[in-house]
This record gives C-alpha cells, sequence and structure tokens, in this order.
C-alpha cells in the first residue's frame, strides 16, 4: 500500500471539492475542475443502503488529487471504510475523519493505516475542547471547521457570527498543533457573494483553505485563499530587505519590519511555492 507521505499532503491547499461517494459519474467532473484536491464523500452525503457501493467506487477512483471521507471511526461503516482502505493498492492524499472528539479517534484510523495523511473533522463541542490535541495526534496534518455539525448542536444557523468563537478556538488549535485550517463549505449555492465574503473572513481569521460542494464556488474561494502575484511581490522585497539589514527590525516602505512580520512574510512565500506560483 502506496501514497502520498503525511507531511506533504496539505501543503499548499487551498481548496477541497465534495463530491457524493453515491454519484461516481460526478468523479471526473470534480477531477477535471481547478479543485486542489476532491473530496469523495462516504458519510453525510450517502445513505445507509448505499454505503457498500460508494465505498467500493471511492476506492476505485483513488489517484491523484483524491481524498477520502470515511463514516466515524467508531461505526460499522467507518471500520468497513478502513479496512477496505488498508487493502487498497494506494491510498488517497487525505482522509478525513468526520466527528473527531479525542485522539482515540484519530489512533484507530492510524492502527488501520499508518501511512496515512489524516484529517480529523471538528464538529462538535467536545471537539472543540480539545481540538488542541486533537491536531498533534500521530498522522494529522490538517484539521477541518465542521461548522455544519456544531451549528446544530448549539441550536444556531449555519452562519459567520453564530460559530464566531469556535472558528476562533478551532484556529487557535490549528496554530498550536502546527497544522493547516479547512474552513467549512458555504451551502447557499445561489449567494455567491456570501460565499466570497466568507471565504474573504476565514482567510484573515487564519483558515488556509476552504471546502466546497460545486465546481462555481472555487474561483471566489480561490481568490480569498491564494496569495495574490501583489502580495507574493510585497512578502519577497520584505524578506530581502529584512536579510539585508541583518535580521534587525527596520523600516521598510513606511511600515515596521520585524521577527512577527516576517513570519507571516515567510509563510506567504512557502504557500507561493507550494502551489508553483513563484
Amino acid at each position: 500500500m502506496t501514497g502520498r507521505s503525511s507531511i506533504g499532503a496539505a501543503i499548499g491547499l487551498t481548496s477541497l471539492l465534495f463530491v457524493p461517494g453515491s454519484t461516481p459519474a460526478r468523479f471526473a467532473k470534480a477531477l477535471a475542475s481547478d479543485a486542489d484536491m476532491v473530496c469523495i464523500d462516504l458519510e453525510d452525503a450517502v445513505a445507509a443502503d448505499s454505503k457498500a457501493e460508494a465505498r467500493a467506487s471511492a476506492v476505485g477512483a483513488i489517484g491523484p488529487r483524491v481524498a477520502i471521507r470515511i463514516n466515524g471511526v467508531t461505526t460499522d461503516d467507518g471500520m468497513a471504510d478502513l479496512q477496505a482502505l488498508a487493502a487498497a493498492p494506494s491510498l488517497p492524499d487525505l482522509i478525513l475523519l468526520p466527528k473527531v472528539e479525542s485522539v482515540d479517534d484519530v489512533a484507530i484510523a492510524r492502527r488501520h493505516l499508518p501511512g496515512a495523511a489524516l484529517v480529523p473533522l471538528i464538529e462538535t463541542a467536545r471537539g472543540i475542547r480539545l481540538a488542541h490535541a486533537i491536531g498533534q495526534a500521530p498522522g494529522v496534518v490538517a484539521m477541518m471547521f465542521g461548522g455544519g455539525d456544531l451549528s446544530g448542536e448549539l441550536g444556531v444557523a449555519l452562519a459567520w457570527e453564530p460559530l464566531a468563537i469556535a472558528r476562533g478556538l478551532f484556529i487557535l488549535a490549528c496554530a498550536e498543533a502546527g497544522v493547516p485550517a479547512i474552513d467549512v463549505p458555504w451551502i447557499v449555492l445561489d449567494d455567491p457573494a456570501g460565499l466570497a465574503d466568507e471565504a474573504q473572513r476565514a482567510h484573515a481569521l487564519g483558515f488556509q483553505a476552504k471546502a466546497a460542494i460545486h465546481p462555481a464556488q472555487l474561483a471566489a474561494i480561490h481568490t480569498a485563499m491564494r496569495p495574490s502575484r501583489e502580495l507574493i511581490e510585497e512578502a519577497q522585497a520584505a524578506l530581502a530587505a529584512y536579510e539585508a539589514a541583518g535580521e534587525r527590525a527596520i523600516r521598510h516602505q513606511g511600515r515596521m519590519l520585524e521577527a512577527p512580520i516576517i513570519r507571516r512574510y515567510a509563510r506567504i512565500i512557502n504557500m507561493a511555492k507550494a502551489r508553483e506560483l513563484t
């Protein structure tokens, strides 16, 4: 069994396009989009009586840019998903684990798939509380904010303001763990302005990527999440000036450059390099 290394699986990721595992005819269309990665969903998007067929279709579709969201690892369907992936010739680039509430959930997946790049979905109040530890579990390469289930648990709308505190706590957990943060999809398909606004807010808060449920959403997500040419050039100039000054705080283009600012610019350059934009 082979697969991409855990280290590189989430580098440069800005978009994750979901497609139901029960609709294999749509896999090729999703992969033909410019999504960074396509996630075949075996969990919420698949009815109970279609799980086995969807599982077989997903395993058969494993290839470049393919991720799979399995069912919960403590469920019978989740265990069947893990066993099917363990028997597959190769692993998907990422394996998303739904409703993760403890490091034990990650450990179960890792026991079955020791080389997998794992992405826990943090979708409950308990998951948010323990996200700092979950993000540091072996095998975890990113985490995703599961706002849909969390909004249901809280009894609030799936909107920015009701989930603002939860998003902030999630971002802090990802920062502590040193893993990229992926934001929940925008579910209103006929509101591109709302999507653009939420994607910009998510990026400003610290999210590296945002999930999508339709290819038409990708352009707004990429505009928000990917560094622009102007920002890349700004970062390059700042890093060069800081290095020329002996890596000491300096005035540069009317602003103070010091270590915290330089760390942000370095992250922008690293993202650009990962996306081959430089």
